[in-house]
């Protein structure tokens, strides 16, 4: 198998640090599994306080601004919180919300629901099962409201950029 040469698509649109802010995720989040752990919503949650949390991962907004912006309602946006802190990813004192550095592994809890497949071996639609990150990125730009893991899904093959 030939390797792939890297190089910048676009030259002129390489990404930099900002001038002001701060975010990153640690490649761990998807290589070791975290994000596979995670419901659509705690997700969603997870990449929005990651992207407003300041260097040591702090972020002060209040959870009325936070449902207006990612379109969930107050029940989801809580059950996602409690989902991240079971997780051991995000503490929550109210109004501060602290993004943790990650922990060794995934909490066992959280790893309870991956089941493990050979390649090509489609997955078996369930309410628990984790939306692909280009989704939820997509539901969290579109103007329509958040879909739920009990939305039907689009068939097999197909893609909902």
């Amino acid at each position: 198998m030939a390797a792939i040469e890297k190089r910048l698509l676009v030259p002129a649109r390489r990404r930099a640090l900002p001038p002001a802010g701060f975010s990153w995720i640690d490649r761990r989040f998807v290589r070791d599994g975290f994000l596979a752990s995670l419901t659509s919503s705690e997700s969603l949650l997870y990449f929005f306080l990651v992207a407003v949390a300041d260097q040591d991962g702090l972020s002060f907004w209040g959870d009325r601004r936070i449902v207006a912006t990612l379109k969930l309602s107050d029940a989801v946006l809580e059950q996602a919180r409690r989902g991240l802190e079971r997780k051991d990813l995000v503490r929550y004192r109210a109004p501060l919300y602290q993004v943790l550095s990650l922990p060794d592994a995934p909490s066992t809890s959280s790893l309870a629901s991956i089941t493990l497949r050979p390649a090509n071996t489609p997955t078996p639609p369930a309410p628990s099962n984790p939306r692909a990150l280009g989704d939820v990125l997509s539901d969290l730009l579109s103007t329509r409201p958040l879909r739920t893991d009990q939305d039907p899904q689009p068939p097999p093959g197909s893609r909902a950029f």
